[in-house]
């Protein structure tokens, strides 16, 4: 089983910046990428980016240029840089840890509110 507790959510100003953290614990030896998705009210979970062991990033386009999805290895955790912040951003954040294989598996945190006021 693999861990995973998310912090740095909070409620900023259009414009501003926040730094989300995501720690993993347990078997992560398992765990072939990571990344953040968020869910706004009514709406699905959408993947915001991901960083493979190789360190190959992917993000959704409408982050593209303001959010940097980055790791520290020695200390298991993922970060989310978010600058530029927008309104449509307003979401909780969840982590994802995502082991390949079959089956594929997907470990996820509890997600942390990040919003963002006009």
């Amino acid at each position: 089983q693999v861990q995973l507790v998310e912090s740095g959510g909070g409620l900023v100003q259009a414009g501003g910046s926040l730094r989300l953290s995501c720690a993993a614990s347990g078997n992560i030896f398992v765990i072939n990428a990571m990344g953040w998705y968020r869910q706004a009210p009514g709406k699905q979970r959408d993947l915001v980016a991901t960083i493979t062991r190789g360190d190959t990033t992917n993000y959704a386009d409408s982050v593209k240029g303001r959010f940097t999805i980055s790791r520290d290895n020695a200390k298991n955790t993922v970060y989310l840089q978010m600058n530029s912040l927008k309104p449509e951003d307003t979401a909780v954040y969840y982590c994802n840890a995502r082991r390949y294989g079959l089956p594929l598996t997907d470990y996820w945190g509890q997600g942390t509110q990040v919003t963002v006021s006009s």
